[in-house]
């Protein structure tokens, strides 16, 4: 089987970076062209020497890209649909690393990410791409939307109990990388160091996703914390009938997770240090049978299964490689 080109559109930004990064050292997929808007022209390693990217960034053309080839779209949410339209017109497969196509209700685009979707086929055809809910949607997928990070350690958390527990609360904490390259007041080191800030309290943009998957309401607070990488989702709810035992619950998971490679139940609460710059996810669950209450952890890098090292499974799995090549 010959290699396939995987094309980085938006490689300067932090998740495109190590998207490019995880490409270039993989062993079946060939890195095609890296585009960038104001870096064009300069190398990856000169933007981030610690990934040893010697390729150069080039402008965005379609040209150069391919009919069969595969690209990885990582611009900003809601400059990232008209150019994914393009492509999948174009015949090449897609995976959406920007939030245009996570949510499959085209009148929710308005509200939570300012803008009106144009390709509601798109929408309803694109994949949610979290491999341990649609490993087998993504095989065959034209277009698969890259989960958001805040959701994909919260949904690990608690997808084996989803039709068991009601009243999910989640309290999520992130490094300062999730927020982005361009620089802000609310990222400036000052902001950051020595503070935890809770921010876009009822109102973050991952919520609608959370609940699409989940299947139910829950109420959701990110807050910002002084790491580089790193993400922990702590989750609550009350169990709807009997209340199992802790050790039973995690043998559940155990069970449910047995055939994700990348999902790790552990026996004590995880930090966010035990998976940073790797693909892998760390879960953790307890009861408090006295008063039903369901307790669950999850942590993830966010720039790795947060972002670019969960596109790369999901490119894996639309190439019919191995889900962990060139991650585990």
């Amino acid at each position: 089987m010959s290699n396939d080109m995987v094309h980085i559109l938006g490689g300067a930004g932090f998740a495109g970076a190590q998207l490019a990064a995880l490409i270039d050292a993989h062993p079946h997929f060939v890195l095609g062209t890296i585009t960038a808007r104001s870096d064009a022209g300069r190398r990856l390693v000169d933007l981030y020497p610690e990934y040893r990217v010697t390729a150069q960034l080039s402008a965005p053309d379609l040209d150069a890209i391919s009919p069969g080839d595969f690209a990885a779209v990582c611009y900003p949410h809601a400059e990232a649909s008209e150019l994914v339209a393009e492509l999948i017109d174009k015949g090449v497969r897609v995976v959406d690393v920007s939030a245009d196509h996570r949510l499959h209700d085209p009148t929710l685009y308005p509200e939570v990410y300012g803008f009106t979707h144009a390709r509601e086929d798109l929408l309803a055809e694109a994949v949610y791409g979290l491999p341990e809910l649609h490993r087998e949607a993504i095989r065959s997928a034209r277009l698969v939307a890259n989960p958001g990070c805040f959701p994909t350690a919260a949904l690990l958390a608690l997808l084996p109990v989803r039709d068991h527990v009601i009243h999910v609360v989640i309290d999520a904490k992130s490094g300062v990388s999730g927020a982005g390259r361009t620089p802000t007041s609310a990222v400036h080191f000052s902001s950051v160091t020595d503070n935890v800030i809770p921010y876009k309290v009822l109102t973050h943009r991952h919520t609608p996703e959370i609940v699409q998957e989940f299947g139910q309401e829950v109420l959701f607070t990110p807050h910002l914390v002084a790491a580089d990488r790193g993400l922990l989702a702590s989750c609550y709810g009350r169990f709807v009938g009997d209340t199992p035992h802790a050790d039973d619950l995690r043998e559940q998971y155990r069970v449910f997770y047995a055939p994700h490679p990348f999902v790790e139940v552990v026996d004590a609460p995880p930090g966010m240090r035990a998976t940073q710059r790797n693909n892998y996810a760390q879960v953790y669950v307890t009861t408090e049978p006295r008063r039903g209450l369901f307790v669950g952890f999850g942590v993830i890098d966010n720039l790795v299964k947060g972002a670019a090292g969960q596109a790369v499974q999901n490119l894996n799995l639309m190439a019919g490689r191995p889900e962990d090549e060139g991650l585990a």
